[in-house]
């Protein structure tokens, strides 16, 4: 599933070539929507929230989707095709004079009314890439449940929207945490979050994703995808394993010299 800077950057990229302007082009491919038509409104923002993306129309209506593993919104200049999915994978065409945004595979797709957005995002915690982000109230959800482990609870967006695999595996290592140490025998929360926050931050504005400050997929991260590879570190083979309820597990990656099992 994409990270949170993946969500907030194709949000943001909607928002600069579709906001402020006439909607000319909408094509819903979706059986519930296929008779809707947003022609003649105006787009007056896009956002992400955690992982959600809201198209805002002047109408009072909301356009809500969500990427999940394998969604897209791809931009290509008004009058061109888009050639890269089959067209049977288009979801929505979404357009203007200048720009047209193609929705590929696209889960969850809904027109709302404006003040029914809550259904979809009143659940989730504080977003690291909001503008409202709030560390204090990230810290007192993941503390209500103590004995869940931090490598689960991060994922769970209702303690804090927009943390995905990626950078729970690479926070913890920064932070020399075990994945399976529980909330509650995490000695400082508030820096596992002050990271979080630094690494979404520090990519979200470009696709590329580098924890370690270094150009290039192979350098870019200390632990994640790099089972059995030597620590940046210390050199141990990193660990891999698969973590969280059977129906809900995620690989996760961390040094098992660098992040050290908590003591029973």
């Amino acid at each position: 599933m994409p990270e949170g800077d993946t969500v907030w950057l194709t949000a943001h990229r909607l928002d600069q070539a579709l906001s402020n302007k006439i909607v000319t082009t909408c094509d819903f491919r979706v059986a519930h929507l296929a008779t809707s038509d947003l022609t003649g409104m105006s787009i007056t923002q896009v956002l992400a929230r955690g992982k959600h993306i809201l198209i805002r129309l002047d109408s009072d209506l909301t356009l809500h989707s969500h990427l999940r593993m394998d969604g897209s919104w791809y931009l290509t200049r008004a009058g061109t095709s888009s050639r890269r999915y089959p067209s049977h994978m288009i979801r929505v065409l979404l357009g203007n004079d200048e720009w047209l945004a193609t929705g590929f595979r696209l889960h969850d797709l809904e027109l709302v009314r404006r003040t029914d957005e809550g259904r979809f995002v009143d659940h989730l915690g504080p977003d690291l890439l909001g503008p409202d982000w709030d560390s204090t109230e990230a810290a007192r959800r993941l503390r209500a449940n103590p004995d869940v482990t931090i490598g689960d609870a991060l994922l769970d967006q209702r303690n804090l929207a927009g943390i995905g695999n990626l950078y729970k595996s690479e926070t913890l290592f920064i932070e020399r945490v075990h994945p399976w140490t529980p909330v509650g025998r995490v000695s400082n929360i508030e820096a596992v979050l002050t990271t979080a926050h630094r690494l979404l931050r520090a990519n979200r504005d470009h696709p590329e994703q580098s924890t370690t400050g270094l150009p290039g997929r192979a350098q870019a991260h200390w632990v994640y995808e790099r089972g059995g590879q030597p620590c940046r570190k210390c050199r141990t083979p990193i660990r891999r394993e698969l973590q969280g309820e059977p129906t809900r597990q995620r690989s996760t990656y961390w040094c098992p010299r660098c992040q050290p099992e908590v003591e029973s």
